[in-house]
């Protein structure tokens, strides 16, 4: 598969990364191209380095391992709790020079810090921030969250940390973080859309912006081609379950293949998918030969060995994928890490795709979508995600008007971001 080119900002980036030991935090709006920088740093860093994120399918997404099984770490609040490392595991951490974490927004001060302990323990380097490795995150606070835990771990964050978010880790007051802001849009193209979105996502929606969107969101939707993005995961369900039973014909079942330890049910596509001929469907990966990219949206045309799936009227064969589950160790012959391969998942890559939750359309494109936002809307960044996932203002359908309240911007990371003074990309 063709490697995308990297944009003067993303190369910028990559190279700062590359050639200092700066602990670095790579953001940028919706649309930037942080995964394609993460994917090419990935294949082309010179260093010895580790990707992990904070969830099974983030760290699938990325070819990586979860920050819980990389560094084994317990699960739930860690504190101070002495952290148990065996022989393999030093030897794993001492050979790292970088560990890169995606999805960082959804990683807390205490794993932060716990991350910082278990390399100085295993390095050996006690006084060092993270024992010396450079740390390289990726992600945007205005879009998701750390997940709230019960009421206990809610109360350990408020006695010790400022907030729960990852930038308030201890170790940050030790040692510093350069932000590196990605300013380019690759996925809109329209100027006044994408000052929308950059309100939107600031809390700055003014009545004539809000009036616009409502304006444009107030008509009917196409019967097909469009998925409506909803706040609640029992509400997609019923939409594609009611979809689904409304067409004729019958159901067929595609059952996923596992092989290996796949650490819980944290699998990336559905374990039965059922199809119908005429179901919408998404995609959940990259064509290899570009025929369609993840988050495109199609008509199941017909079932056999395959899945056949009709894409702007033109019929695409549609084969199974494998997903593979990686994890790093290493290796005393080299002294250096290896990613081996102890789990695959494979299945085709579809989605049904009536309706999808906000949180799992995180990273997709739309041409046209019907953003759903319920009753209300619960989390900071949730109206953001969802308006950020269309590519022109002209996709946009609402099932109700946006009110005020729906524009909620967690107050953490403004500060957070009005501290950082991040760096443009294309300057660093």
């Amino acid at each position: 598969m063709t490697q995308p080119e990297l944009s003067p900002e993303q190369a910028a980036v990559f190279a700062a990364i590359e050639t200092t030991q700066d602990h670095i935090f790579v953001t940028g709006r919706a649309g930037t191209g942080k995964s394609t920088l993460l994917n090419h740093l990935s294949w082309h860093s010179s260093k010895q380095i580790v990707i992990c994120a904070p969830t099974g399918v983030a760290a699938l997404n990325v070819g990586g391992q979860t920050i819980h099984s990389l560094f084994r770490l317990p699960i739930g609040v860690i504190g101070l709790q002495e952290l148990e490392q065996n022989g393999d595991l030093r030897k794993l951490l001492n050979t790292i020079d970088t560990v890169v974490i995606d999805e960082i927004s959804m990683v807390n001060a205490d794993l932060m810090d716990a991350i910082d302990r278990a390399l100085r323990q295993a390095r050996q380097r006690p006084r060092e921030p993270f024992g010396g490795v450079q740390i390289v995150l990726f992600g945007d606070p205005y879009q998701l969250a750390p997940v709230p835990g019960d009421a206990d771990e809610r109360a350990y964050f408020k006695d010790q940390y400022r907030s729960s978010w990852f930038f308030d880790a201890h170790v940050w007051q030790k040692t510093d973080l350069t932000v590196y802001e990605l300013r380019t849009i690759h996925r809109q193209h329209e100027e006044e859309f994408k000052g929308m979105l950059t309100a939107v996502r600031h809390g700055r929606v003014t009545a004539e912006i809000a009036k616009v969107l409502n304006d444009t969101g107030a008509r009917t939707p196409p019967e097909e081609g469009v998925i409506t993005l909803a706040t609640r995961n029992d509400r997609v369900n019923r939409i594609n379950a009611v979809a689904l039973e409304r067409l004729p014909g019958r159901v067929l079942t595609a059952r996923a293949e596992v092989n290996g330890e796949f650490g819980g049910r944290a699998f990336p596509a559905e374990e039965s998918l059922q199809l119908k001929v005429g179901a919408q469907v998404m995609f959940l990966r990259n064509d290899p030969d570009q025929r369609w990219v993840n988050g495109t949206i199609g008509t199941v045309a017909r079932v056999d060995r395959s899945v056949h799936v009709e894409i702007d009227g033109e019929d695409h064969e549609v084969l199974p994928s494998t997903w593979e589950r990686y994890k790093y160790s290493y290796t005393p012959d080299t002294k250096e890490l290896t990613r081996d391969v102890v789990a695959e998942f494979t299945q085709f890559p579809l989605r049904l795709a009536w309706g999808v939750t906000i949180h799992k359309s995180q990273g997709k494109s739309y041409d046209a979508a019907v953003v759903d936002l319920g009753t209300r809307v619960f989390a900071p960044g949730q109206t953001y995600v969802a308006l950020s996932r269309l590519t022109s203002l002209e996709g946009l359908y609402l099932s109700r008007p946006l009110r005020p309240s729906d524009i909620i911007v967690d107050r953490d990371v403004q500060r957070f971001m009005a501290g950082a003074r991040p760096v443009p990309g294309a300057q660093a």
